[in-house]
């Protein structure tokens, strides 16, 4: 067996956008390990989880305050007093902001932004009578750097970025870590909805799979272990902290193929 170090976890987690992309990949590592997982989703539970040992479904709206409260209640029921909290329920508009109706700009701030602060309003109390907790809020590299025909996506990305870096600071003496994770491209959903809108599907994923170091899109897994590691008290020096989970994307302006010919 090869050498191994080992974190410790929340006892009882809530997940956000838990049906799909990134949310169901965290959802199934913590079922996997044997933490009690609250799913949130407008859908209803994914199909690999439903009969899943540990997982506990709240169907409902992250725009809605109702739907909070029942994630804390199903997490009191739990028994557990040792909580966690991942924000990954998003959505995105492809589109120039001229296009976009006022509809969807609302609703784009509505659950990508409101949603995660209301799911942060809703726990961290809870976490704070029992000692403390761990909050990721999942945000995006595009709350940095800029996309085209994202305008809304990016604008509100950089809005969970600093929302959750100054729950960071307000918190920290409450034993509450807050940090980010911002995955690049990955082979989830989100990505999987840019790409049915390109013209061609085919040319736009090799191309922006040329960008990578690797030269593949990463693995929504590997953002989700990422996403566990924040979670797990392997992260106790991080509050504040945004963990850029983009298999590389961002390191450099630019990534050489070697198609654009030899250096000098």
């Amino acid at each position: 067996m090869p050498a191994q170090i080992s974190f410790e976890l929340p006892h009882a987690v809530a997940v956000s956008g838990a049906a799909s992309g990134l949310g169901l990949e965290i959802c199934q590592l913590l079922v996997d390990n044997g933490v009690y997982t609250v799913g949130v989703d407008l859908t209803d539970a994914a199909a690999q989880l439903k009969e899943a040992h540990g997982y506990h479904h709240v169907s409902g709206d992250v725009t809605e305050e109702t739907t909070w409260q029942a994630v804390v209640d199903c997490l009191k029921e739990s028994g557990y007093h040792s909580y966690g909290l991942v924000t990954s329920a998003a959505i995105l508009d492809v589109g120039l902001v001229t296009e976009n109706t006022k509809a969807q700009i609302l609703r784009t701030f509505d659950v990508n932004v409101v949603g995660t602060a209301l799911a942060m309003k809703a726990l961290i109390p809870l976490m704070v009578e029992t000692g403390g907790g761990s909050i990721v809020a999942v945000a995006s590299v595009n709350a940095s750097f800029a996309e085209q025909q994202l305008a809304l996506y990016n604008a509100s990305k950089a809005a969970v970025r600093q929302l959750a870096r100054t729950a960071a600071l307000d918190h920290a003496r409450q034993g509450i870590r807050v940090n980010v994770l911002s995955p690049g491209a990955m082979v989830a959903g989100l990505f999987q909805r840019h790409l049915e809108s390109a013209a061609d599907p085919d040319l736009f994923h090799k191309t922006r799979a040329k960008r990578q170091p690797v030269g593949r899109i990463t693995s929504a897994r590997d953002v989700a272990r990422a996403g566990l590691f924040l979670l797990s008290n392997g992260a106790g020096a991080l509050i504040g902290s945004d963990i850029i989970a983009d298999g590389g994307l961002t390191t450099s302006f630019d990534f050489r193929t070697g198609e654009e010919g030899d250096s000098i």
